[in-house]
């Protein structure tokens, strides 16, 4: 089997409402679909999302490299995942989410020739799993409300974005655990904006609220600051935008720097490095969770099936199609109130009209 065509599309994704992070607000976003044929008519599909903030890619690069990259596979077999990624690597440092997209589609078509659904060709452990979803910064009384609302759909895990005010974030905190009551799972994101005493003080001042882990509470590039929170708090503490490679979660793990490694498609570049990364961290003794950017239903999937595959990714934060208006692309994930299933549905189960 060889790879024919390497096409991509631009798709705009309406949110339901605008999403407020420390990087800024967001009203709408765009993705990038990919589409790889084959000369046997097997077809997979990909998407990328870069977020600037974060990859430091836009869409257009993230078009522009993934269509150069698409030259440079035309003949390989999409099989040989390790020899494209290496052939990906060597053309071009960085731009993890034009890779990931190209990495999603040919793990979508190798399990489609397999004929077996992704998450079983990637190990199949289990086919269904709890996701948080995310309350997005407001005032503390709105959020709580918020908050309080999901709870009563039953949803069993909630993940607050903070990080622009801690004392406020205390208050925030604080609201939102009284509105959902003890049961309810409470995940913070910082999105690093807190300084190290900040983040100290702050999440010491919410342990009482029994706090199921700190995200990324400083900057990505303060791996000393992250092991100094560790060792001076004792609230779980999660790294998200200080790990992008497999030699960052290596560093992290080794320094004692985090209890958990979040990992996502779009900054490692795809299902193939994800691997990596969780098996570092599951060979060390570290848990990982998945999360995502703002994705449609194809990169969801994907990730989707990388965590119902994998025993050591025991945390899950793929609840992007949960803030964006409906759109064309069919079959994939579906998540019920915080529960996600898997389709049994070879590839990805994804259709699109591309």
């Amino acid at each position: 089997m060889k790879i024919t065509r390497i096409k991509t599309e631009k798709l705009k994704l309406e949110l339901l409402k605008p999403v407020r992070v420390t990087f800024g607000t967001i009203e709408h976003c765009e993705t990038m679909l990919v589409k790889i044929e084959t000369d046997e008519g097997i077809v997979g599909y990909g998407e990328g999302a870069p977020f600037e903030f974060v990859t430091g890619e836009t869409i257009d690069t993230a078009i522009s490299v993934t269509q150069m990259l698409g030259q440079k596979l035309i003949g390989y077999n999409p099989i040989e995942i390790a020899r494209i990624h290496h052939v990906m690597d060597s053309t071009i440092q960085g731009n993890p989410s034009s890779k990931a997209a190209i990495d999603m589609a040919i793990y979508d078509i190798t399990s489609k020739k397999m004929g077996v659904p992704l998450y079983k060709m990637l190990g199949g452990y289990r086919n269904q799993f709890d996701t948080d979803i995310t309350i997005m910064i407001d005032e503390p009384a709105q959020m709580a409300k918020e908050a309080a609302a999901l709870a009563e759909k039953g949803f069993k895990i909630l993940k607050i974005k903070v990080g622009l005010n801690a004392q406020e974030d205390i208050e925030r905190i604080r609201e939102i655990r009284k509105a959902v009551g003890s049961e309810v799972k409470i995940r913070v994101d910082a999105n690093q904006g807190w300084n190290v005493p900040e983040a100290i003080a702050a999440i010491n001042a919410m342990e009482q609220y029994k706090l199921d882990a700190v995200e990324q509470p400083v900057a990505s590039w303060n791996r000393n600051g992250l092991a100094e929170i560790k060792r001076k708090v004792r609230i779980p503490i999660m790294a998200d935008e200080s790990v992008f490679t497999p030699q960052d979660a290596f560093e992290l793990v080794g320094n004692k720097a985090v209890d958990f490694l979040n990992i996502k498609l779009m900054k490692c570049g795809g299902i193939y490095k994800a691997n990596m990364i969780n098996v570092i961290g599951e060979t060390t003794g570290v848990e990982c969770m998945l999360g995502c950017m703002l994705e449609s239903k194809v990169a969801l999937t994907a990730a989707a099936s990388f965590i119902a595959a994998n025993k050591n990714v025991t945390k899950a934060d793929i609840d992007s199609i949960m803030h964006i208006k409906e759109n064309n692309i069919k079959g994939g994930v579906r998540i019920e109130n915080g529960v996600v299933y898997l389709s049994e549905a070879p590839g990805l189960g994804i259709e699109i009209d591309m």
